[in-house]
């Protein structure tokens, strides 16, 4: 597959697993509703873990602009290509939202709360303070970022040792599942934890063209937190793990 119609593929699916759960437990009348945040941060890591293991062989499985901008820093990824792998995200995102868009259809014109509509496009902080919303979403995107490139390294990706050890590279992605459920258990409260420009705004794009019955404006003041702190986190978690245990 081509790897940035592998990016594309990849991230729609991280959003139609990722924001389905998000509707499934917000819109009205749905089975699921209301069974809580641990549903969705179990959920949006079971998300990452199809959209990777889709993409890995064909594009690495960024599946998130923070993750191609950090790479490009410390030079595991060429700037060169970057550009147009945050494109393939952001359509893939985009993509996806119009699907759970259309498997919820009934649910949205149900749902009286349109911040709860919203919310299963994009993110919005608990307490709107937009410097202390933008470190959190820095921080959360610098945890995960040098997670994702210390936990899954080859050192740790080894079964056994001498002549019977195996490499278990591929088992990498299903720790990074691990690490966005973590990071949504422990530092997601404050702002959702975007932690993925792609993923906030290729939604809430999507939230302001569809017509979704009785929805609010899609906060465009508070848009480009989620977009500039994952990338800022990104980076600086990717020069992190480079000085100390590259």
């Amino acid at each position: 597959m081509n790897p940035y119609v592998s990016e594309i593929v990849g991230t729609a699916l991280l959003i139609v697993f990722g924001n389905g759960v998000v509707a499934n437990v917000c819109l009205n009348k749905s089975k699921g509703q209301s069974s809580g945040w641990l549903v969705i941060t179990v959920g949006w890591g079971l998300a990452v873990m199809i959209g990777a293991y889709t993409a890995a062989q064909s594009s690495g499985a960024h599946l998130n602009p923070a993750v191609s901008v950090g790479l490009a820093t410390i030079g595991l990824f060429p700037w060169a290509k970057v550009p147009g792998y945050i494109l393939a995200q952001l359509l893939g995102a985009m993509i996806g939202s119009f699907i759970v868009y259309l498997v919820y259809l009934p649910h949205w014109k149900a749902t009286e709360d349109k911040d709860l509509k919203l919310a299963v496009h994009c993110t919005s902080p608990a307490i709107r303070s937009p410097f202390a919303n933008l470190l959190s979403e820095v921080i959360g995107t610098f945890m995960l970022m040098f997670a994702i490139l210390a936990v899954p390294s080859a050192k740790n990706l080894v079964i056994g040792t001498g002549s019977t050890a195996v490499a278990a590279g591929f088992f990498g992605v299903f720790l990074v599942a691990l690490i966005v459920v973590a990071v949504g258990l422990s530092l997601g409260g404050s702002t959702g934890y975007a932690i993925n420009p792609a993923r906030d705004l290729g939604p809430r794009i999507m939230h302001s063209i569809l017509p979704i019955p009785g929805k609010r404006d899609s906060d465009w003041s508070y848009a480009s937190i989620p977009v500039v702190g994952p990338i800022i986190g990104g980076a600086l978690g990717a020069l992190a793990y480079q000085a100390l245990l590259g």
